[in-house]
């Protein structure tokens, strides 16, 4: 069987174990296979074939995958605007119950209401704010 044949089916095997695994590894290797499938094809010797996949599949490995890695697993976006404003601690500033109530945030003061809708929330509480709905800060109090 023709060498360039053989390096061929191996690509391919690795490319479908890559479709299956998405590590980036095996498709690199699979890559350095089809690469030494046309060096066969031009007629390098079997050594030198293996030669030419083992420095293709170790330059991919050692330095194309960390920098795809580091790509793909980007850090959490920060968050602006009202979503930065989720997690805060708020301190009361009008009593809070489930139809509404006045806080403070980080220096504003926000329309809010109690997150359980049976609480009443008195003035000077702090509460951490559970979401933002429109321009009302839905909180919940502090252990």
């Amino acid at each position: 069987m023709d060498p360039a044949l053989i390096w061929l089916i191996a690509a391919g095997v690795l490319a479908v174990a890559e479709i299956l695994t998405l590590t980036a590894a095996l498709g690199m290797l699979g890559a350095a296979a089809l690469a030494t499938a046309g060096s066969a094809a031009l007629g390098l010797p079997l050594p030198l074939q293996f030669l030419v996949f083992t420095v293709l599949a170790a330059i991919s490995l050692f330095f194309v995958r960390p920098v795809a890695a580091r790509h793909l697993l980007k850090p959490e976006a920060e968050r602006f605007g009202v979503d930065a404003l989720v997690g805060r601690p708020a301190y009361v500033v009008s009593e809070v119950t489930g139809l509404g109530g006045r806080v403070r945030i980080g220096g504003e003061e926000w329309t809010a209401r109690a997150y359980d809708e049976t609480l009443v929330i008195p003035r000077g509480t702090t509460v951490d704010v559970m979401e933002i709905n429109g321009a009302t800060a839905v909180v919940y109090p502090r252990e």
